[in-house]
């Protein structure tokens, strides 16, 4: 009997000791994926600041380009550096705390482009006061039927342009689109919205088409009277020679007459993108500028991140 209890007490000692063991196992295992976690965040956070840093250093880099273009006096044109982009160039070696660790860093790559945002039509345009701009009305229709879209499109934009702009509306007006993509507001479905992306923009002031950068469709449209023929034509000039005023333009299209709120030959607003490629990872920043004089102000920002699409 005494025997037997001798066992009994050896056994639960020892299912204690194992209760014991797995006990301290998992809490050992929980700190140290705790542990880990902080190590992950702390990582992807340092890596988030420093791919802001490098993504506000290209900004700088377009800002100081732009300022120096406004500079120069020159039209708005293609020709022009601003619109050379800048090619993915590798930023490793640079990142590195020294040369000799540099190939043992991640491979970080970094390219911008500027695009001017007065080549586009911009919808703000529709927008004169409590009503909707006949002249502007009639480009835009002239653009969708460019292009393919029904002109019902136009009138829907104007509209909801108005509503969403004009002073005293009431709380049922829709808001002011900020983005292409929420022109579904005005009722404008998905596939329209991607057909207009790459000839219309949304601005926050009345802006005239630079003749000197816009497609051939958005110029038959700011342009009344002026077909595509015509348009592609003005295209070849430009890139021999940029219209250095809307006089320039006129001898190239005769016998039509040029709306001064419509086109312009200089451009104040710009995108710039910067994107920041870091192993399987894409970092990008789109900004939206505005040149004031020489101050270039940064008015939108916002910065998108993804899977490199090229990477397996």
């Amino acid at each position: 009997m005494t025997r037997l209890r001798h066992r009994s007490r050896r056994g639960a000692a020892l299912l204690t000791a194992m209760i014991i063991v797995t006990l301290l196992a998992t809490l050992v295992a929980a700190m140290v994926l705790q542990q880990r976690r902080a190590v992950l965040v702390e990582a992807a956070e340092r890596s988030r600041v420093q791919s802001s840093w490098i993504l506000n250093g290209a900004l700088d880099w377009a800002r100081l380009i732009l300022r120096e273009d406004k500079r120069s006096g020159r039209p708005t044109a293609l020709t022009e550096p601003w619109a050379t982009p800048l090619a993915e160039s590798r930023l490793s070696t640079f990142l590195a705390a020294d040369n000799a660790n540099a190939e043992d860093g991640p491979d970080a790559f970094l390219s911008g482009v500027i695009t001017d945002a007065q080549a586009r039509f911009n919808l703000f345009n529709l927008a004169e006061g409590n009503k909707v701009s006949a002249n502007d009305l009639e480009a835009l229709q002239r653009l969708c039927q460019a292009i393919g879209v029904s002109d019902d499109v136009a009138r829907r934009i104007a509209a909801g342009m108005v509503a969403a702009v004009a002073p005293g509306t009431d709380s049922a007006a829709p808001l002011r689109p900020q983005s292409l993509e929420q022109l579904a507001w005005f009722g404008i479905d998905a596939d329209t919205i991607e057909r207009l992306a790459p000839y219309v923009t949304l601005l926050p002031s009345r802006t005239a088409v630079n003749v000197n950068t816009a497609p051939r469709e958005v110029l038959a449209a700011a342009i009344k009277g002026l077909d595509l023929a015509t348009a592609e034509r003005l295209i070849q000039v430009r890139q021999r020679d940029p219209f250095k005023n809307l006089e320039a333009v006129s001898s190239q299209a005769t016998g039509l007459t040029l709306n001064g709120a419509l086109v312009s030959v200089n451009s104040d607003y710009f995108e710039v993108r910067g994107r920041l490629r870091l192993e399987d990872r894409v970092l990008e920043q789109r900004s939206l500028v505005v040149r004031r004089g020489l101050d270039v102000v940064v008015l939108r920002r916002e910065q998108v991140s993804s899977r490199d699409a090229h990477r397996g």
